[in-house]
């Protein structure tokens, strides 16, 4: 097992984290956008979704340990923002706001 992971450039690994943390975050805001029914906002949301999973896909497709490494980003990503969203229910949010 450990074989498998002895190639793998952290720098690189670092960067499939945090491109599928903020997919996931961002996914998250998405949502809750489309739970909401605000049109801008979602459209936003998930543009920048797609244009930040871009670059783990190209990463691990070239080398499939990185879904590891992608799948621990996506975890980080969905945790801190759900972790963000129920800390702003207490408040109001400017993602509470329709936009459009």
């Amino acid at each position: 097992m450990i074989e498998l992971f002895s190639h793998v450039q952290p720098l690189l690994a670092l960067g499939v984290v945090a491109s599928t943390a903020a997919t996931d975050a961002v996914y998250v805001l998405f949502t809750a956008s489309v739970a909401a029914r605000r049109r801008v906002s979602a459209a936003s949301w998930s543009s920048v979704w797609y244009l930040l999973s871009s670059f783990a896909v190209i990463t691990y497709t070239k080398d499939w340990v990185y879904v590891a490494f992608a799948a621990l980003g996506s975890w980080i990503g969905a945790y801190a923002s759900m972790t963000f969203l129920e800390r702003g229910a207490a408040q109001p949010s400017p993602l509470a706001r329709p936009m459009d």
